[in-house]
């Protein structure tokens, strides 16, 4: 690093709205405890011609996690104490319950509820009521990895502590949320806004992107812990001004949720408390992102560089991209990733520990991985592996294997066979005992399709394509939350005479749902 450049950081600034097109966004930089920058730009409303400015309140969703982990530790102490009560959320559970230490840190092994909206035949506009989650989380009976053994994103974990600590304080969570945090942290306007459906200050977010233009985003969410605070840039940036103000009291309650994270076996973690731990400009970070269609927002703090960067939009840009770069901007870090020419990586594989298909497929400059909730970027280098954020490649003679650090998850893949010109697809009705739903696959001169039937109605039928040899993907591009969960792998199952009797449906945020045929 070569230290702070403010004037490469301002230009940087300038630039934001040209490298992350859409209608408007905000984005501030907090250094040595101060508000250096501050932008606005565009529209909150681009129909109704209302600007854009840094009192504007954005819904932060998910970045909202920390704030609900600071009410604990603010109001309760140790996490340990709500333990007891965590059954009464998963009452059908038939498999270890989490604590509430491992419902901060991701490590609960539950399946996203977010993502089973989806199976249970949510339409991504449809209205999803507090009782809604309530009604999906006490239907939860395995969950898709011991808790405490590895990381999955999930937001029910942070739903449950919510409901946890109303139900401990005997307060509800707007209140705690403005006693615990925006009073102490001097976050004037900031507030609890669970409802989706309606924005504060007339925000309006935007779908799309600026190849296809945009449109009005519709939600229906009401969701609380998870997500729910609204919160303008000025009460994010007195945020990081309070993160600051304390960074040396040890029991200072930043210090608290930022504590490094571990495994239940003492390995290091990458996530805790609702914060992320990475690396980014070659110094250590704590962050969050959020996102809801039409929505997307980041904050990260650098501890050692005194350096915090903020930036919210009103569509769906990459913020972590954007934050990330501002602070490799101001500390002068512009290290670019070498690699070779990739060759022979191409291909399909399956993973079947997760029920999880990986595909890769090479460029001049790298590979593409589709396996979690998106495509990743890796690069090959001299030594023949594939590395990209938190994420190793190597090839072996009887298929790959992966490493995902971030996720404290070792898995080895087999390759799978393209599908055949006979290979069929699996027509029919599936119900999962699992979930107490239902799975309709349709097919008709050569297109495949289907519908998932729950708990919240008849979803949309979505596009099912073959993959490999009783292996399909079910795309999932739009959901009642951002980011969709994206790619369905589904494994066919067949008896000794080769009828389909069952299918295995998963994604990285909820795998290994079974079905069976009825």
């Amino acid at each position: 690093m070569a230290g702070f450049d403010r004037a490469a950081l301002e230009r940087a600034l300038d630039q934001v709205p040209q490298r992350f097109k859409g209608p408007g966004g905000v984005a501030g930089v907090v250094k040595d405890g101060h508000v250096i920058a501050r932008r606005a730009w565009g529209y909150r409303d681009s129909t109704a011609r209302l600007p854009m400015d840094a009192g504007v309140r954005h819904p932060i969703c998910s970045i909202t996690k920390q704030f609900t982990c600071g009410v604990l530790l603010d109001q309760i102490g140790d996490p340990a104490v709500l333990d007891a009560r965590v059954a009464e959320y998963l009452p059908e559970y038939v498999e270890a319950l989490p604590t509430a230490k491992q419902l901060c840190d991701n490590q609960s092994g539950l399946r996203d509820y977010w993502a089973l909206t989806v199976l249970h035949g949510a339409v991504p506009e449809a209205e999803f009521r507090r009782k809604d989650g309530l009604a999906l989380l006490m239907r939860m009976k395995t969950g898709h990895f011991a808790p405490g053994a590895a990381y999955s994103y999930c937001n029910c974990n942070f739903r449950i502590l919510a409901e946890l600590i109303e139900a401990q304080t005997g307060r509800d969570m707007a209140e705690l949320y403005a006693t615990s945090i925006f009073a102490k942290a001097g976050m004037t306007t900031a507030v609890l806004s669970p409802d989706t459906r309606s924005p504060v200050d007339g925000l309006v977010g935007y779908e799309g992107n600026d190849d296809i233009g945009f449109l009005p985003a519709q939600n229906g969410i009401t969701w609380i812990g998870d997500a729910g605070i609204s919160a303008s840039l000025d009460d994010m940036l007195a945020w990081e001004v309070y993160i600051d103000a304390t960074r040396d009291d040890p029991d200072g309650l930043y210090n608290r949720l930022s504590v490094p994270p571990l495994y239940g076996d003492g390995t290091p973690a990458h996530y805790g408390y609702g914060l992320r731990h990475e690396v980014i400009a070659g110094a250590a970070v704590t962050g969050h992102g959020g996102g809801l269609r039409g929505f997307r927002s980041n904050r990260i703090h650098a501890a050692s560089e005194r350096l915090s960067v903020v930036v919210m939009f009103n569509h769906e840009a990459n913020a972590h991209a954007a934050t990330s770069w501002l602070m490799e901007t101001a500390l002068g870090h512009d290290v670019k990733p070498q690699g070779i020419a990739p060759r022979g990586w191409d291909g399909l594989w399956l993973d079947e520990a997760q029920g999880l298909a990986v595909r890769v497929a090479q460029d001049a400059t790298g590979l593409t991985l589709r396996y979690a909730t998106g495509p990743a970027r890796l690069t090959v280098a001299d030594d023949g592996v594939a590395r990209g954020p938190g994420v190793t490649l190597n090839r072996a003679p009887v298929g790959m294997t992966m490493q995902r650090t971030t996720e404290n998850l070792t898995l080895t893949a087999r390759p799978v066979s393209a599908a055949g010109p006979d290979d069929s697809a699996p027509v029919g009705r599936y119900w999962s005992d699992e979930l107490e739903a239902t799975l309709v696959v349709d097919a008709r001169d050569g297109g495949c399709f289907a519908g998932f039937d729950g708990m919240l109605g008849a979803g949309p039928m979505e596009r099912m394509y073959p993959l490999g040899k009783d292996l399909w993907v079910i795309t999932t591009r739009r959901s009642m939350d951002a980011a969709p969960p994206g790619d369905w792998t589904v494994q066919v199952h067949r008896d000794g005479q080769g009828a389909v009797v069952g299918l295995t449906v998963g994604c990285w945020l909820a795998r290994r749902i079974s079905y069976r045929r009825v």
